[in-house]
């Protein structure tokens, strides 16, 4: 008598985690760990930790309701269609139950860890990129910049959960991040403007032409610089940060303005992506070492 087959419990979980986007999840609990790092005031290790948690499960439950939301949406793009709902391998009622499980719980843990301005962003992030930015990207290109308000929510929250305010400072971080988004996501929607297309899902090199698309990142670019600079007048930081982010945001502007060309495309648009890419980290990088060094 053969055995009976066992339950593929493995690789069950492992795609309710990829449900949850690990890598975007982590990035965002580094940022709001930075902007804890930043604030004048300080948390004990064990609300840091607590308060980390709970915003990388605020994460985890958009994530996971954002990929329940768009299972079918997700079948006609080449970068997600194996994902799991998608690919058939995991039943959608388990996604939707770990997205508002986590939902329920997050959001509660970080007013009670933290503070209630810190629950109130998180909640903020949680309803605009699922029930509002998921839901437009099938009506209007807008919605990029209705989804740059929660990816750009996290240093700011952490700097709330240290400081219970809203300052100067902690507005800055999320400026920063709001606006590195834009150009970001439209490398992005230019290089694969006809697989969204495909997908139904609204973007502005689609429905303005990449013209005014290539428009909108040098303004956006252009605008990031002199934002990314107030930290060093704030008091944030100083001479090295000052330097590095000038550099940086002089290179990111000079390779979106190189895309006002006519003959730059998809190959602009990836480079551009890249440039994105490696501005960020570098920017917040020396920002670490700027502050450390003080």
């Amino acid at each position: 008598m053969s055995a009976a087959p066992r339950f593929p419990a493995t690789a069950t979980a492992r795609d309710l985690v990829s449900l949850t986007k690990p890598r975007i999840t982590l990035m965002v609990v580094v940022t709001t760990a930075g902007g804890i790092w930043l604030a004048p005031a300080s948390l004990g290790l064990v609300q840091t930790l607590l308060t980390l948690l709970a915003t990388a499960m605020v994460v985890g439950a958009a994530n996971t309701l954002n990929c329940w939301l768009e299972r079918d949406v997700d079948k006609h793009m080449a970068r997600t269609k194996r994902r799991p709902l998608p690919d058939g391998r995991l039943a959608a009622k388990y996604a939707l139950a770990l997205g508002l499980a986590l939902d329920a719980l997050s959001v509660p843990i970080l007013v009670v860890v933290a503070n209630p301005l810190t629950g109130l962003l998180a909640a903020v992030a949680l309803v605009s990129y699922v029930w509002i930015y998921t839901p437009l990207k099938q009506r209007s290109w807008v919605a990029l910049l209705v989804g740059a308000v929660p990816g750009a929510l996290p240093p700011l929250m952490g700097w709330t959960a240290a400081t219970n305010e809203l300052a100067t400072p902690g507005i800055v971080l999320f400026g920063i991040l709001f606006l590195w988004q834009i150009p970001h996501f439209l490398a992005i929607s230019m290089f694969r403007k006809h697989e969204y297309t495909a997908a139904g899902i609204q973007t502005l090199p689609a429905s303005r032409g990449d013209g005014v698309a290539k428009w909108h990142a040098v303004l956006y670019t252009g605008a990031l610089v002199p934002v990314s600079l107030l930290l060093v007048p704030l008091g944030i930081a100083g001479e090295i940060y000052l330097v590095v982010a000038g550099a940086l945001g002089a290179g990111f502007l000079a390779w979106a303005l190189v895309g006002l060309r006519k003959e730059a495309g998809n190959r602009w648009a990836r480079k551009l992506f890249l440039a994105s890419l490696v501005y960020l980290p570098l920017l917040f990088a020396a920002l670490a070492v700027d502050v450390s060094a003080r």
